[in-house]
């Protein structure tokens, strides 16, 4: 689907771990629709810098930021000084993720603490050091966290991810009441299943097609399908949706 607006034009974008996957294909939206979006990332600049190169050739701006999301003064750090580099910032998409999959009585606690620490601590950092910003942005800002529909359902042998995105659910909506009087808008994209490494990894072939069968549309989703829906959270026309969760998944949680 072609974009036929620049809705983001002048607004700067971060998105946490968007090297690849969901992340990547969120930046390059962003960058369609005019922002220019700091791609971060923890461990592989090369990819980050492939996402920034696809940014710029979807006709946008993209630079390239590395830092640990579980990493509370650190991203504080980083934070402050991209504020001062990019003149501010408006938009926060919390994507930076990890998945660690094991039934309970094997799981050991560093397996917890690593995908809590991630995925639910390191939107908190990252909020919490982008707030004093995006409560300055000129048309007020933004933030959307990638949950999951994992977080609503639960999974067998996915306790510590479930309850990291379960836990991004309940953030969501605390923020929302305390920013909204600032205009600042805070909402989370809850993917369903959704065609990535990440999913590649852990879904072996005969999974995958029982998958598809209990989703309604009969697919997978693609990245483009959550990048779309976290596009339009950042951009002016969702100025009145604050606080909510938006399923992209095909149907399977209704």
């Amino acid at each position: 689907m072609a974009i036929h607006d620049k809705a983001l034009d002048g607004k700067v974008a971060l998105v946490t771990g968007g090297s690849r996957g969901i992340g990547r294909a969120v930046c390059v939206a962003l960058a369609q629709r005019g922002a220019k979006v700091i791609v971060n990332f923890a461990g592989r600049e090369d990819a980050a810098r492939e996402t920034a190169a696809l940014c710029t050739a979807a006709g946008g701006q993209a630079v390239v930021a590395q830092f640990d999301v579980s990493d509370g003064p650190a991203v504080t750090e980083a934070i402050k000084t991209l504020g001062k580099d990019h003149g501010g910032l408006d938009i926060l998409v919390n994507n930076a993720g990890v998945a660690i999959n094991g039934l309970i009585m094997r799981f050991k606690d560093e397996q917890w603490d690593k995908v809590l620490d991630t995925n639910l601590a390191g939107a908190f950092h990252t909020a919490r050091a982008a707030a004093s910003l995006l409560l300055r942005a000129k048309d007020a800002g933004r933030i959307v966290n990638i949950t999951s529909v994992v977080g609503e359902m639960g999974n067998g042998g996915q306790a510590a991810y479930a309850a990291s995105k379960a836990g991004l659910i309940g953030l969501t909506m605390s923020l929302a009441k305390e920013l909204a009087s600032r205009g600042v808008t805070v909402n989370a994209v809850s993917p369903g299943f959704i065609e990535t490494d990440m999913t590649a990894e852990h879904l072996p072939d005969a999974q995958r097609a029982k998958l598809i069968e209990g989703i309604p549309l009969g697919r997978i989703g693609a990245s483009e399908d959550v990048a779309n829906a976290v596009a339009f959270l950042a951009g002016p026309e969702a100025s009145y949706i604050t606080g909510q969760v938006i399923r992209v998944n095909g149907g399977m949680l209704m």
